[in-house]
């Protein structure tokens, strides 16, 4: 079960509950891999809320390895999200949210 106190959410991927996270070491992966530079990068990045699917790839692929899920990029992209690319891109959005604040 998600615990939204410590940045966590709760969504159905491949029919099972999963718990995502952006914990500080997702975080550091996600600074990495967009080449953000820093957390302040990262925010500001998503704060126009203009993603593309390599974006919305890398934050669910951190969030649910920050989860505690052994899941690569690769394997995330054959997996069914809740929602199809709307429910991915919510997914997403809540998380940041969850992260940052209401700013993303």
């Amino acid at each position: 079960m998600a615990n939204p106190q410590r940045g966590e959410v709760a969504a159905i991927i491949d029919g099972e509950e999963k718990t995502l996270c952006l914990t500080l070491g997702a975080l550091a992966e996600l600074e990495d891999r967009l080449q953000a530079g820093d957390l302040v990068g990262l925010s500001e990045r998503f704060a126009g809320g203009r993603v593309s699917a390599r974006d919305l790839t890398a934050i669910l692929g951190a969030g649910l390895r920050g989860g505690g899920h052994a899941v690569t990029d690769d394997d995330l992209a054959r997996l069914h999200i809740e929602g199809g690319l709307k429910g991915a891109a919510e997914l997403a959005a809540r998380l940041l949210r969850a992260t940052f604040g209401e700013t993303p």
